[in-house]
This record gives structure tokens, sequence and C-alpha cells, in this order.
């Protein structure tokens, strides 16, 4: 759950103050299983997950300096995750299996209608 709003009229009501809650799902991708059959470890994955939720859980993202002058969208906050994971995944706070990974992709739903993606490759 967060509040934030919006500057320019092409979101309309929602210029201003409002909440958003999301679901987010983060997939991880490789060419090949690893030798224990695995992708990535999901425990790693998951405290990885948490912790960068954490910075905007239950926070006025318009109160964030980090988000100054941004409009924080759906769209944008899914690649804001997608970056916070990939630099988990170069640091190795997925652990070994994590540095097979060769992709993501970050998903924020806010209903069964309405959700974005950001999906990269990795480096």
């Amino acid at each position: 759950m967060i509040a934030h709003s919006f500057e320019g009229e092409i979101f309309g009501p929602a210029q201003r103050m409002h909440g958003a809650t999301y679901v987010v799902d983060a997939e991880f991708q490789r060419t090949e299983l690893d030798a224990d059959g695995l992708i990535v470890d999901m425990g790693l994955a998951h405290t990885a997950l948490s912790e960068a939720l954490s910075a905007i859980a239950f926070r006025n993202l318009d109160d964030m300096a980090e988000f100054d002058g941004d409009n924080t969208t759906t769209e944008y906050l899914a690649r804001w995750l997608f970056d916070r994971l990939a630099a988990q995944v170069a640091s190795g706070g997925l652990g070994p299996g994590g540095k097979g990974l060769t992709g993501m992709c970050v998903t924020l739903r806010e209903s069964d209608v309405a959700w974005a993606s950001y999906e990269s490759t990795l480096a």
C-alpha cells in the first residue's frame, strides 16, 4: 500500500492524493536450470523483494526525496522494483544461482483489470 499523486492533465483525478494497493510478482528467468534444478533460490528472492518493498510500503511517495519530480505510476514503480532486484542479483544477494539469471519481469497489479509490468534482460 502506498499513497501518491501525479502531475499532468493525462492523470485526471489521480492528480490528487490517492492510495494504491498492489500485488507484486517478480519473475526470474534463465536459459537453463542450475545444478539443483532451480532458477533461483526463492527464499533469497522473496527476501530481496520484501526489502525493496519495505522502502515504500505504507509511505506517501510524494514525501520521499528519491521520487521528487517523478510520477510514481504503476509502470514507474515496476521499473523501480526491477532496478532494486537487479542490484541484488549483481551483488550476489540472490545467491550463486542468481548469477545465472538472464532476465526478470516485475508486475504490479492494482486489480484484475489494471496492472503493469517491467521486463528486461540482466547484464
